[in-house]
């Protein structure tokens, strides 16, 4: 009988393995122990801080063996940091072992045997990629205002001034905000008694384009002098084009409120992408990686081998990101997507472009595909992280497009839904690819394009 280990027992492991959350996979004497901050390869002292039936959870104590897989990370709050879970893992064996979970996934959730996954793209960039940060604020214990994210597992915040994954344009907001708001006496939200007024500070920029956006998430519109320190800010910077207020009065863990106002400026910035112009506004859906997305997107062009005949739709379409690159290469494209105000600039941005064989519909996808006057030769899929609704597989296998193409940012689900359409034995999956969007994370792209039997 295996013997339960005990928290604060301090055992030797050799690291197996990772698991989808990042954690090094270790077995004392038959039982699974899980322990972040480590990889394959790593030999460790480990200290048991939770213990149960089937498995335990430990911290490194001391590395004895380093993995040759580890390196040194870029950022020297990485190891308490919850950002990112592999800065301490070299970016060829990242990569691997996302492929490894799609395939994984595939097998285990899809019950697919002999899986043919490529090799995962990515692009040069595994530092500066992202073009969107929402940073949680905090107080120090001598009341200085703090932004960083959280100690993992925890709601300690880790306070930074730069971030090496960020677009490293935006360091001197994320330092020199902090001050402005130290300054201007404005509270800070305290989650545990529901009181203060400032809780995130969002920033986002145009890759291409260098636009920049400030976002102040907060309880209350009332900022005393919000108006002059915005005007400050964009005087300060030129690449600032607009300075907005979320307001999120709600006792929750969402980050955003359903109301946004610009305060100065602009409420968007001009991005390019794919070949076409967009605006992308402070609560804009965007991939945070750009040009991974491009890349991506061009992989999947090249797989379709468009004739410009084809009539596309475009389920969770968002602001049209996909929609309005895709429209320039074929007949026509449908986008479908729940959140109004989305499909408002997906309309406007297909408008920026003088792209007029586009259409948008607001609503849920079961319902409006439907209402489509057109049959898609190819159905683009990209839900959110659970995936699609099983309404929406019925629908898909009822309207039976040639070609579907189903992007995730989740394994699990990802296998599960191809799992869905495939059973019926009307479609089969043939063509499977992981990208890297987030390097130094756990998260991995994948596409799949199935086509008729």
């Amino acid at each position: 009988m295996k013997q339960k280990l005990e928290q604060g027992q301090t055992v030797e492991l050799e690291i197996i393995d990772l698991n989808t959350s990042g954690d090094g996979v270790g077995r004392h004497e038959g039982r699974v122990v899980f322990v972040p901050n480590t990889v394959t390869g790593d030999r460790i002292n480990a200290k048991i801080i939770q213990s149960k039936a089937k498995f335990a959870r430990g911290k490194v104590e001391q590395l004895l063996t380093p993995s040759p897989y580890r390196i040194r990370p870029q950022c020297i709050v990485a190891d308490k940091c919850g950002g990112c879970q592999w800065q301490h893992i070299e970016p060829d064996y990242q990569r691997k072992a996302k492929r490894q979970q799609v395939i994984q996934a595939f097998e285990r959730i899809g019950g697919f045997a002999d899986i043919k996954v490529q090799p995962i793209l990515h692009t040069p960039d595994v530092l500066n990629y992202r073009n969107k940060s929402t940073y949680p604020l905090g107080r120090s214990a001598t009341g200085q205002v703090q932004a960083g994210y959280y100690r993992q597992s925890s709601h300690k915040l880790v306070n930074l001034n730069q971030c090496p994954v960020q677009d490293e344009r935006l360091h001197p907001l994320l330092k020199e905000v902090k001050q402005d708001i130290q300054q201007r006496g404005w509270s800070i939200y305290d989650e545990s008694n529901h009181r203060g007024k400032l809780r995130h500070l969002s920033l986002r920029i145009g890759s291409h384009t260098g636009e920049m956006l400030l976002t102040l998430v907060t309880t209350s519109e009332k900022l005393a002098g919000i108006e002059e320190q915005a005007q400050l800010w964009l005087d300060k910077y030129p690449e600032l084009v607009g300075v907005c207020l979320n307001l999120n009065p709600n006792r929750t863990n969402a980050i955003l409120g359903e109301i946004t106002y610009t305060v100065a400026g602009k409420p968007y910035l001009r991005e390019k992408f794919a070949g076409v112009k967009l605006h992308i506004a402070a609560d804009t859906f965007f991939q945070v990686n750009t040009n991974a997305a491009e890349l991506l997107l061009s992989a999947i062009v090249e797989q379709l081998n468009l004739t410009g005949n084809e009539s596309i739709i475009d389920a969770y379409c968002g602001i049209g990101t996909f929609s309005l690159p895709l429209a320039k290469k074929v007949k026509q494209v449908a986008g479908i997507e729940i959140n109004p105000t989305s499909i408002k600039q997906a309309q406007n941005n297909a408008a920026l472009n003088n792209i007029t064989n586009t259409s948008f519909y607001t609503g849920k996808v079961k319902d409006c595909i439907e209402l489509i006057s057109f049959k898609p030769d190819i159905l683009l899929l990209d839900p959110p992280r659970k995936g699609c609704a099983p309404q929406v597989i019925e629908t898909v296998l009822k309207i039976q497009p040639s070609c579907i193409v189903y992007i995730s940012c989740k394994p699990a689900t990802l296998a599960r839904d191809i799992k869905l359409i495939c059973q019926s034995n009307t479609y089969q999956s043939q063509y499977i690819q992981p990208t890297d969007f987030f390097p130094q994370t756990t998260h991995v792209e994948t596409y799949v394009i199935l086509r008729k039997c």
